[in-house]
């Protein structure tokens, strides 16, 4: 197999990619600030003297402003502790790929695993980084399932396939400690898309099961998609009832549901504001456009617009903000009203 394939597919991608980024901050600064052996010392100056017994630096160019981000942990007679900062050294060389080939990202790893281990975790992080390449270049060979992207089991049936491919090289230790924290964003994410397409449920339903899967969601998780997903799924399951003509009322349950009670209670005056603000707005347009296509004279135009827009508008910001309603009015554009 080429070793190209190294890399995960588009397939697996439109998940892995958004695993990276939506991981919990405070999980990588931990895994950035543990404990490490006094021979990986995680300084400027240690990394500046990092090199392979050629002399040449473990680290990419690219690289070469990091810290060699390789902080295992050890239990008490010195054998490795899988978990994410294992799996965040082997990435930190595997990423050089491109810069490097991969023979020499493993012969960089090797050596620098040498000079920074002793036995019996020595040979533990070899094996387990000899069974990790073998996993990420059979990942880049995954088939991507036949089936539509609008469904939701499309997602499913890629991360029945890493897993399934997981247990061929890792033992359920191994599994947990190197992607535990991945497969608890996976199911969360493979479960709320399912809820939002299951045509049997109310959108106050789907909104009571969504709460309910981010209620099981570990304290750090939650305080890094709250705001991200809730306020993604109040803009769909709104738009939903809105598009099936449904009350405000309706709006209302689905929000409580979701939010609370009290967050709920906000969203409704917001919404009284945004329709104040575009009654308001509606209302100045139409009398601008009747001035404007008056038989006055240009500069009595503008005086009277001026004053129209005073009326309408009586601070500074909201003239402001009146002004790009303006524009995009008079280029017959839609309006940008906050829905």
């Amino acid at each position: 197999m080429p070793k190209q394939k190294l890399w995960i597919t588009a397939a697996v991608l439109a998940i892995g990619a958004l695993i990276f980024w939506l991981t919990p901050q405070d999980r990588q600064a931990a895994a950035q600030n543990s404990g490490q052996p006094a021979a990986a010392a995680s300084s400027h100056a240690m990394q500046a003297q990092a090199r392979n017994p050629a002399g040449a630096p473990f680290f990419s160019p690219s690289q070469q402003d990091t810290e060699i981000n390789c902080q295992m942990r050890l239990d008490g007679a010195q054998r490795l502790l899988v978990n994410e900062q294992t799996r965040n050294c082997f990435e930190y060389f595997i990423t050089q790929y491109g810069e490097k080939s991969i023979d020499q990202i493993k012969k960089d790893f090797s050596a620098y695993i040498r000079q920074s281990y002793k036995e019996p975790s020595l040979s533990q992080i070899l094996a387990l980084w000899s069974r990790y390449m073998d996993y990420r270049e059979r990942l880049g060979g995954l088939q991507a399932p036949n089936i539509s992207q609008d469904d939701p089991q499309y997602y499913r049936a890629i991360y029945d396939s890493m897993q399934n491919l997981r247990r061929q090289f890792f033992s359920d230790y191994e599994i947990e400690g190197l992607f535990g924290a991945e497969n608890t964003y996976h199911e969360y994410t493979l479960k709320r898309m399912e809820v939002m397409n299951d045509k049997k449920l109310s959108e106050g339903e789907k909104a009571g099961k969504l709460k309910a899967l981010f209620d099981e969601l570990p304290q750090d998780w939650k305080e890094n998609l709250e705001q991200l997903n809730k306020l993604e799924d109040l803009r769909k399951l709104t738009a939903d009832i809105k598009a099936r003509g449904g009350s405000a009322a309706e709006i209302q349950q689905m929000r409580t549901s979701l939010v609370g009670p009290e967050a709920a209670q906000r969203l409704e005056a917001l919404d009284t504001q945004r329709a104040d603000w575009k009654s308001n707005v509606n209302g100045y347009l139409a009398e601008r456009d009747s001035i404007l296509q008056s038989g006055m004279s240009d500069d009595a135009k503008q005086k009277a617009v001026q004053q129209l827009r005073n009326q309408h508008f009586p601070n500074q910001e909201e003239q402001l903000r009146a002004s790009t309603f303006e524009s995009v009015h008079d280029q017959g554009g839609k309006l940008p009203y906050s829905e």
